[in-house]
């Protein structure tokens, strides 16, 4: 087998290197003296919550194994090369249904699987406030149940990595814990609980917050109140959409500086990516309208979210061309980091041994970076010109 060679410059350093990869692994990076193309190397995105991409959506059943295949292959297509598909709160036969086809589909679709290293159950046991419960059912939210949990990781064939709760509801840390104790993280989101019930569960073993400062009340108090306290839990890691309709950059500015390395991107992404603007019907959420700008809202209550329409990479942008991060912290937020939480090999960016998850970017005049070629354990599975490989 011909070893690939990817030349480009260092997304750290922006130095010219040499990536020589065998078998779908980075066996060497070496330093160039110079370079004849301004090709940026960097690791693959990879985004801990997708309810669907292009047409594709996850919650609305039935879904094909061809449709998750279709979605996978969209998403190389935005530089993502991991990500966790998620199902929100439904019904219980629903989710068990998702479930299972998501499982079918990692099991039939070998570009699925590798691409696919767990899923993301977001919900049922969320708050049924309104606000908190965000766009999800309130009809389909319940307390937080060891057996029905269960039962949806055997759907699954025990691929749920993740699970967004609310610890407001009694007896949520014996959830937690036997989450933990199956190597499932857990990340608190859509919550009204307070600080106490926050650091208990905290206590419990939850080490994520679901895109902290959404999912909330319109108004809270000044203090204290739950933004406040999963800023302050050191042990807790935030998920943030930099989408630029999520969270006002002033905002993302303040949870980066309080969160430092525990700060990741997620883009909560539907599969209204790529549609055109108007009104839809769907599962997230009911009735939406998407705008002509991407934003993503219930059509009964704009102010409120559902979900977004704008993939990981524009989450990069957006914090590229607001000078919130440098180029190397902006793509580190979204491969790097959310690897090391599943502890997936990724995490190892480009280094000796890590899976060959490579992305070529080009630096726009604006300040952000756009995708020339996406290659995914050493392969080539999209690029705008293959002269780049």
């Amino acid at each position: 087998m011909t070893n690939l060679i990817l030349r480009g410059r260092d997304y750290r350093t922006l130095q010219p290197i040499e990536l020589e990869i065998e078998h779908g692994i980075i066996i060497d990076v070496r330093a160039l003296s110079e370079l004849e193309e301004e090709i940026i190397l960097a690791p693959g995105l990879v985004d801990l919550q997708v309810n669907g991409f292009q047409g594709v959506d996850f919650n609305h059943f039935p879904f094909s194994e061809e449709d998750v295949l279709h979605a996978t292959r969209a998403l190389w297509q935005q530089g993502v090369t991991s990500f966790l598909p998620t199902v929100i709160t439904a019904m219980p036969e629903e989710i068990a249904q998702a479930m299972q086809r998501l499982a079918s589909a990692c099991q039939h679709h070998p570009d699925v699987a590798r691409a696919v290293p767990g899923f993301h159950l977001e919900g049922p046991f969320l708050s049924p406030e309104d606000g908190p419960r965000g766009a999800h059912p309130r009809e389909a939210i319940r307390a937080p149940d060891i057996a029905l949990f269960d039962s949806w990781q055997h759907a699954a064939q025990q691929h749920i990595r993740l699970l967004t709760l609310s610890p407001e509801w009694p007896h949520s840390d014996a959830l937690i814990k036997h989450c933990v104790a199956q190597q499932v993280r857990v990340a608190i989101g859509h919550t009204s609980a307070t600080p106490q019930q926050i650091h208990a569960a905290v206590d419990a073993g939850a080490t994520l917050s679901t895109h902290l400062g959404n999912g909330a009340h319109l108004q809270l108090p000044r203090h204290p109140n739950y933004i406040w306290q999963q800023l302050a839990e050191d042990a807790l890691t935030a998920t943030l959409i930099a989408d630029g309709d999520h969270l006002p950059a002033d905002v993302l500015k303040v949870f980066l500086r309080a969160k430092g390395e525990q700060a990741l991107l997620v883009s909560d992404v539907t599969s209204f990516a790529g549609q055109p603007p108007g009104i839809y019907d769907t599962a997230i959420g009911g009735r939406v309208q998407l705008s002509a700008s991407g934003r993503l809202s219930i059509a009964d209550a704009p102010q409120l979210l559902a979900g977004s329409a704008r993939g990981l990479l524009d989450g990069v942008n957006f914090l590229l061309r607001q000078q919130l991060a440098t180029l190397a912290q902006a793509i580190e937020m979204a491969s790097i980091r959310p690897a090391r939480q599943l502890n997936l090999p990724q995490q190892q960016g480009l280094a000796c041994g890590a899976p060959a998850d490579v992305l070529l970017l080009a630096a726009q005049p604006d300040g952000s970076v756009a995708l020339r070629s996406c290659v995914k354990q050493g392969a080539a599975v999209w690029s705008e010109n293959v002269d780049y490989l």
